[in-house]
């Protein structure tokens, strides 16, 4: 079977073709531009390419609730062009096949629990770090939706000692995006994360950030294993930091099997960071309707 996914980002959009095997076979990308002119380009695409069914991974908030009037579209973004947009309708009216739907994250997310490291579970919760921080969350074998979806990069955070930072995020300001995104450590240290690799103080500082969300995550969501990925996350020097720092804040309030092995807990992503698009092949396998 031949199946379409659109790893559908704030940037740019990832279209491809895929198999039940979640092998990629064809893929496309373009800029995300306004939807006049970005549709049509991936429309073209997946016209006459004979999919039985398309999956969509989405940047959000989007309307996952198929009770309500506006679901498929891509709700308050601030993307403003793409604000209030029907994209699975969009899609609907002109390919004709069953489209799954999900955000960017639980897409990444469904990604690694198909094909990657989280294969075999059902309590999973995959962190995106990068130009911004989301969340996705699969619970009792379910991706975790709710009122919305879980928008994970916004709880708030206790401010490090001696840190006068004020924040990125322009609704939140000391949330977990606001202090630990890519924005964030430009916006505070006056270059990209990227130049910033040998600077320990940076790192030190970041990782307890990354660290405080996870033990909030961990105390609530009980996954089986929290699997980080995103651009800030290319930092490799983060992961036994954060481990680290997990097991202190935690301070032996838990005891798991899974703490225990914490290199085998806390994880980079698996898939060659075609987990998002992999995922939403994932989508396009699993749709009905």
């Amino acid at each position: 079977m031949i199946y379409g996914g659109i790893e559908a980002g704030g940037t740019k959009m990832i279209c491809v073709i895929g198999d039940e095997n979640g092998r990629i076979l064809d893929r496309m990308q373009i800029p995300t531009k306004t939807p006049e002119e970005t549709m049509p380009i991936m429309i073209d695409y997946f016209k006459g390419k004979d999919i039985k069914a398309l999956g969509i991974a989405c940047f959000g908030p989007i309307d996952l609730n198929r009770d309500s009037k506006t679901y498929g579209y891509i709700t308050s973004t601030p993307k403003l062009a793409w604000k209030n947009y029907d994209i699975v309708g969009a899609f609907k009216k002109e390919l004709g096949v069953p489209i799954g739907f999900d955000t960017d994250v639980n897409g990444s997310l469904l990604g690694e629990i198909t094909w990657g490291c989280a294969k075999g579970l059902t309590d999973a919760l995959y962190l995106t770090i990068g130009t911004g921080v989301g969340g996705g969350v699969m619970a009792g074998g379910k991706l975790l939706h709710g009122m919305l979806h879980p928008e994970l990069g916004h709880i708030k955070m206790a401010v490090a000692d001696g840190d006068t930072y004020k924040g990125k995020c322009p609704y939140h300001g000391t949330c977990f995006e606001g202090m630990a995104a890519g924005p964030a450590i430009e916006d505070r240290w006056g270059k990209k994360a990227v130049e910033l690799a040998n600077d320990d103080k940076v790192w030190d500082l970041e990782s307890t950030y990354i660290a405080q969300a996870l033990c909030t995550y961990i105390l609530t969501l009980s996954p089986q294993i929290i699997i980080l990925g995103g651009g800030v996350m290319h930092q490799e020097q983060l992961f036994p930091l954060i481990r680290k720092k997990v097991l202190e804040q935690l301070n032996g309030y838990i005891i798991t099997d899974e703490l225990k092995d914490i290199d085998k807990y806390i994880v980079p992503a698996s898939l060659n960071d075609d987990q998002g698009i992999m995922g939403a092949v994932k989508l396009a396998i699993d749709a009905k309707y």
